[in-house]
């Protein structure tokens, strides 16, 4: 899977949080330095796969200035990010890729090597979906959810797992073989996120280093 995920791998970027501990604010287009944090998300992910999208909830007109497919939740309602990840699908059925990965549109680190890493770890371990981890402080690895390998032929499944209640992102995966891919989080963990003014200074004072 690896010689050919560039091209059979789309990204999508979730960008539909309530962002209820930033205010209600538009954490998307908070900026770090010079930069918005999308903007950052999308420099880091565009080389890693074919094409890139932008889901939202609420409306799609204020990232028309980035340049890259909008694709909304098609279920009503704030339904989190699993509705998210099955708009992600979708979209990889429309424009004829086999999977899609997706991340949180707070996290300016995220890893340059983030595609590569989890179609090695679903190849490796023979899993339809790979979820990344990194370490939690204590020697455990703590999955990312939101930061996943997602096989466009499972949409069928999550749209009826949706429809059916489900909500919560790691267990919809695990419930399908998910596995982990691990990443290091030294100097700093590359999955941090931004959900406080708190955080926001902590990762400008990144920046600035």
């Amino acid at each position: 899977m690896t010689h050919s995920i560039f091209k059979n791998t789309a990204g999508v970027i979730l960008a539909g949080g309530l962002a209820t501990r930033m205010g209600g604010i538009d954490k998307a287009l908070l900026r770090l330095g010079d930069t918005t944090l999308l903007e950052l998300v999308i420099e880091r992910l565009a080389p890693q796969c074919r094409e890139l999208a932008i889901n939202v909830n609420g409306n799609a007109n204020r990232f028309s200035a980035f340049g890259l497919p909008v694709i909304p939740d098609s279920l009503p309602g704030h339904q989190g990010p699993l509705a998210g990840i099955l708009a992600g699908l979708d979209w990889g059925a429309e424009i004829g890729v086999d999977a899609i990965v997706t991340v949180a549109t707070d996290t300016p680190f995220l890893p340059h090597d983030l595609v590569v890493r989890l179609a090695d770890a679903s190849t490796h371990a023979a899993a339809p979906i790979a979820l990344a981890a990194s370490p939690d402080g204590t020697g455990t690895m703590r999955p990312h959810p939101t930061f996943g390998l997602w096989p466009v032929e499972l949409r069928e499944e999550l749209r009826q797992s949706l429809h059916s209640g489900t909500r919560k992102v790691s267990q919809w995966a695990h419930g399908h073989g998910a596995t982990l891919a691990e990443f290091n989080s030294s100097p700093f963990d590359p999955f941090i996120n931004i959900n406080t003014p708190e955080d926001l200074a902590a990762a400008r004072s990144l920046i600035a280093r």
